[in-house]
């Protein structure tokens, strides 16, 4: 046997230059670039939570006020030689005594209880009463007209405060910046300090904030945002019955039925057009057509309907569309092998499978057009709607209303700063609905979706 040996050259020559763990100069700058990009990502989202946390405090520091109002505890005497002069008890004679005649009586109530607290002033009733809101008259007179059998008792209230007091409880107004300020003097500053150290002036919960209409500039203390509330869910019932079976319908023609053909694409370019048209097109579009050619009735939310639903009408066609492309052909392959004529297989196959994905398009086109503001601007759903709307459903489709995003943007414009705390406060309901309608789609997709 010959005995094969290698010289020391050929030694060195076959043994390999490094391992495959050894990093070259190239993987190394690869390597490091992708570190970058990682880090870049998550600084991306960082910043993006942290506006969004800045964001949200932002809100919630300015608008919880809104949900807290100050509130003064008076015995009134309903006095019956003021109130009912004739003493029959005649409800339209108790109607005839307007709101200032209810005034002096608040006035007469505050001077007691300030009195039988032992406070010292120099105030006269009547600037003594400038202390409480000018909705107190209202709300004593509807009281009266409700409660007749009252007239000539002594009767425990729970009474507004005006804005600049509210505003002063809760430190957005101080005693140095109401120098140059009519609407409250520093005397009655002084009263409101001792009525509150008294417990008879405390701050509560203001379900009225929720519930209630809204006010006049001379009264932001009683504003509410109920019945724009009111209005948007008539406009949001007109959107679902409206968008919703034709946006389905629509998607379904144009995905199974529809033939491939120059009309058909002119079609669905002119649908994705119209989901990225600014909003305030289809306001213009709608009071051309719906009031001004139609004759609907101005800033009812039946009309605020029909506008919403030309806006949310691409965004639920192309959700849908996208839904049911999303099945399988073989859905409908076995369908039309077994026999099933081809709607057949579209409603009994199809359209149950792509069901989650056009509930979330739907919840979703519902949540951008509950947030829409520019329509409503144009067809004129911003007017100072002080009561609420008549009853029966008809009645809440046909009568004028406003809209919670309309309402916050009216509030946003006026001077008092109580007005501004109110348009805060009706941000955070309005971003409750926006959020629970969002996880609703979210929770739906999640529970019926398949996976294929």
């Amino acid at each position: 046997m010959t005995d094969i040996s290698q010289s020391p050259g050929a030694s060195s020559a076959a043994k390999p230059k490094g391992s495959l763990f050894d990093k070259d100069a190239r993987t190394k700058r690869r390597n490091a670039a992708e570190g970058r990009f990682k880090l870049y990502g998550i600084a991306a989202i960082g910043i993006g939570l942290l506006m969004l946390i800045v964001l949200v405090t932002n809100i919630v520091t300015a608008g919880t006020g809104a949900f807290q109002q100050s509130f003064l505890e008076l015995n009134v005497e309903l006095k019956e030689d003021k109130l009912d002069k004739k003493g029959n008890r005649n409800i339209e004679d108790i109607k005839k005594v307007s709101t200032f005649g209810y005034a002096p009586l608040i006035a007469s109530a505050l001077e007691s209880e300030v009195q039988k607290l032992g406070i010292q002033t120099d105030l006269k009733p009547k600037e003594m009463g400038k202390i409480l809101s000018k909705a107190a008259q209202a709300e004593l007179r509807n009281y009266v007209i409700a409660n007749p059998d009252e007239i000539g008792k002594t009767v425990s209230f729970r009474f507004l405060v005006n804005s600049r007091v509210d505003g002063y409880m809760k430190g957005r107004v101080t005693r140095e910046s109401i120098a140059n300020d009519k609407s409250i003097s520093v005397a009655q500053l002084d009263v409101v300090d001792q009525l509150r150290d008294s417990g008879v002036l405390y701050k509560a919960f203001n379900p009225d904030f929720i519930f209630g209409s809204d006010a006049s500039d001379q009264r932001p203390e009683a504003a509410g945002i109920g019945v724009s509330m009111l209005g948007s869910l008539f406009m949001m019932f007109v959107v679902l019955a409206l968008a919703l079976p034709i946006g389905v319908a629509a998607s379904i023609y144009l995905e199974e039925f529809a033939p491939q053909n120059r009309l058909t694409d002119i079609i669905e370019v002119n649908i994705s057009n119209l989901a990225a048209v600014p909003s305030i097109v289809f306001g213009i579009l709608g009071l051309a057509v719906f009031i001004n050619y139609m004759h609907l009735p101005t800033s009812a939310p039946l009309v605020g309907g029909l506008v919403l639903t030309l806006m949310t009408l691409p965004t639920i066609i192309i959700s849908t569309r996208a839904s049911l492309k999303a099945v399988p052909p073989s859905i409908r392959d076995a369908a039309l092998g077994v026999g099933a004529s081809k709607m057949q297989s579209v409603f009994h196959h199809v359209l149950p499978l792509a069901a989650p994905g056009i509930l979330t398009g739907t919840i979703i086109g519902l949540a951008q057009a509950l947030g829409e503001t520019a329509p409503l601007l144009l067809i004129g759903m911003v007017g100072f709607i002080a009561s609420n709307p008549p009853d029966g459903i008809v009645a809440g489709f046909l009568s004028p209303n406003s809209a919670m995003p309309a309402q916050i943007y009216e509030w946003s414009k006026r001077a008092d700063p109580a007005f501004y705390e109110r348009a805060w406060g009706g941000i955070i309901i309005l971003l409750i609905f926006l959020v629970t309608m969002n996880t609703i789609a979210v929770i739906l997709r999640r529970r019926f979706e398949r996976r294929w």
